[in-house]
């Protein structure tokens, strides 16, 4: 067979690729390759047919070999670059694409997933610069202004996110999670534009199974358990198209103790690590022994340094692939994986995708499901998710008798509280506050705090300050419904205890929905400030409920906006009542199972060795409670 004979096969095989006709393209693109070894094009459409069926390592092997035969190709260096990413070695996907930018400094693809792998690397400054070439060489590109987008938001510059995401709209409105990061910035940044607009077009998509949102952005505006799993299942399949090999194949190890590892991107000073560090100083080592696993990115701070010191074996894998994380955790016999990041920032869902261990376990960082291909059971307590709403969970609910969420009862609060002229306040008045993040604040709940202002004369509302931008847009608001902007104070950021301190200041905590207060509302209750909440459906809506039920003040939750701010209005107008409610969540906070840190890690290790004991026998994951004494 010639040359030209070859060609032919060539062409033959192209046109059963563009016609889909997938299995024919490779038969022909091998027959071609069977005659010239070394043709180029079969090499590197034979790699992309086999990407397209999930068979990532072979066409790796291919594109490899081609470009080192061929050093100069781009296409192929960025196909390994995408191919790299996709089996979670950001390392190689960084170097491929910065191979492929420095033979082209005009391509934007090539400064583009230079970026993707910088971002996931945490090196997030950097990754905006490989942007900002990528924009220079085209500043048509679609993706890399989505791209520029999620960097922006990564470092908290919400209003240029914003401009981003709208620039990727207009070129390109069918980018995947568009929709959804467009509406989950302009709510960071309390820009509440189109908002009724793009939260019915996020909503409606998920429904269709078409991946506008993420499934953690969504949880801030989609309040339905069923929308949820909808999201997480359309994300997941499209991140895992194809499902990665397991690396835990159905062999059972028995250890002197059972080996439990967290893997989490937040060791470090984060609300997670702030929550869950006593419980894993507290863990009972004669029957465990924890491994930490720390994800990007790197950090040295106090709290790492206190986590690190409670796990017996700590491993620093943020500079790691998945399938190295995942060797080393089967290598290490860890026998249940806790993901602590779900659908977080820096999360990385392919090592639990991977099967990393016999048993995994979301807890604690995502609020909601990850589906099975993540997770075979959720922590969580009968109030976060109701029996009725189990249907909506493809893991499997194993709920802990009082509260889903640890907390670290060695939490210290400054003994001086300051003034309210320090702090910003009127002299006088009732204080509304409410320090949770921005983008938890909906225009419905914001209505509802209006109502509350204009019925008490001289009250605040107390906000989390910072930005702003954030700050403009929330004093327009309020001028919008007829109050005096200057009633909105904002609270600059300051170091755990002194904010834990002014808490004294306020009256009453006014909850968010449909993403509640979680580890704010453990700190208001902890600096003992009553909170009012509503909650809703979900799990991320339900969590101040919990947390009021496990201080034993559940009259505190109300389950309609209307109640909510009717409750909330009764109280500050009723001096008594409220001084009462104080007063009992004081008696309470030595006893409270809320903060009783060592009942909690009690309960947490009976889950743990339910479920693993179950494993043991062969039985199948099954939901379960545990027992209120353990």
């Amino acid at each position: 067979m010639t040359d030209r004979d070859a060609e032919s096969l060539f062409n033959e095989a192209v046109a059963h690729h563009r016609a889909g006709r997938v299995q024919a393209a490779m038969a022909g693109y091998r027959e071609v390759l069977e005659v010239v070894p070394t043709h180029g094009h079969a090499t590197y459409n034979l790699g992309v047919a086999l990407r397209a069926l999930g068979r990532v390592r072979e066409a790796i092997a291919l594109w490899t070999g081609l470009v080192e035969r061929e050093p100069g190709r781009i296409e192929v260096l960025l196909a390994l670059s995408r191919a790299f990413r996709t089996l979670g070695d950001d390392p190689r996907s960084l170097d491929t694409a910065s191979r492929a930018a420095e033979q082209d400094p005009g391509s934007a693809d090539a400064h583009n997933l230079r970026s993707n792998a910088l971002r996931s690397l945490g090196r997030n400054r950097e990754a905006l610069e490989a942007l900002d070439l990528a924009l220079a060489a085209d500043p048509g590109y679609a993706l890399g202004h989505a791209n520029r987008g999620h960097l922006l938001s990564a470092l908290k510059r919400h209003a240029g996110a914003v401009q981003s995401y709208r620039a990727a709209r207009t070129l390109d409105p069918s980018l995947p999670d568009l929709t959804g990061a467009l509406l989950d910035q302009q709510m960071r940044c309390c820009d509440w534009r189109d908002f009724a607009v793009l939260q019915s077009e996020v909503r409606e998509g998920v429904r269709r199974g078409e991946p506008v949102t993420i499934p953690f952005t969504f949880l801030a505006h989609n309040d339905d358990p069923a929308d949820q799993m909808a999201c997480v299942r359309t994300h997941m399949k499209v991140r895992f198209p194809e499902l990665p090999a397991p690396a835990w194949r159905g062999e059972t190890q028995v250890h002197d103790r059972i080996r439990v590892a967290y893997v989490s991107s937040d060791f470090r000073t984060h609300a997670v690590s702030q929550l869950l560090a006593g419980l894993l100083e507290a863990h009972d080592r004669s029957r465990f022994e924890i491994h930490g696993y720390a994800l990007p990115p790197q950090t040295d701070d106090e709290m790492r340094r206190r986590v690190a010191a409670a796990c017996d074996r700590f491993t620093d894998v943020s500079a790691w692939n998945d399938e190295a994380i995942v060797a080393h955790m089967r290598e290490a016999g860890v026998d249940i994986a806790v993901d602590l990041n779900g659908f977080t920032t820096f999360c990385r869902p392919g090592i639990f995708a991977r099967r990393c261990a016999p048993l995994q376990i979301n807890y604690l960082g995502y609020p909601g499901a990850m589906g099975t291909l993540a997770a075979d059971y959720i922590l969580a307590d009968p109030v976060v998710i109701p029996v009725a709403e189990s249907v909506n969970y493809d893991e499997k609910i194993i709920r802990l008798p009082f509260a889903y969420q640890p907390n670290d009862n060695r939490r210290q609060i400054a003994a001086e509280t300051p003034t309210r002229a320090e702090a910003g306040l009127p002299d006088r008045g009732f204080v509304f506050c409410c320090f949770n993040a921005s983008y938890k604040i909906t225009p419905p709940v914001f209505d509802a705090w209006a109502d509350l202002l204009a019925a008490v004369p001289g009250s605040v509302l107390w906000l989390l300050g910072g930005d702003p931008v954030i700050e403009a847009n929330l004093r327009a608001e309020a001028a919008g419904r007829g109050l005096d902007p200057d009633r909105l104070v904002f609270a600059p950021k300051r170091a755990l205890p002194e904010h834990l301190a002014r808490h004294r200041l306020a009256d009453l905590f006014l909850d968010t929905l449909p993403y509640n207060a979680h580890t704010t509302a453990s700190d208001a209750l902890w600096a003992g400030l009553p909170l009012v909440t509503c909650a809703g459906r979900s799990f991320a809506a339900r969590v101040a409920a919990s947390l009021l039920r496990a201080v034993g003040m559940p009259e505190l939750a109300t389950s309609s906006l209307e109640a909510y701010r009717d409750l909330a209005l009764a109280l500050a107008l009723d001096p008594d009542r409220l001084g009462a409610l104080r007063a009992k969540l004081a008696a309470g906070l030595a006893t409270a199972p809320l903060f009783d840190t060592d009942r909690t890690r009690r309960q947490v290790e009976a889950a743990f060795g339910i479920a693993w004991r179950r494993q043991l026998a062969g039985l199948e994951p099954r939901s379960f409670d545990v027992p209120p004494e353990t």
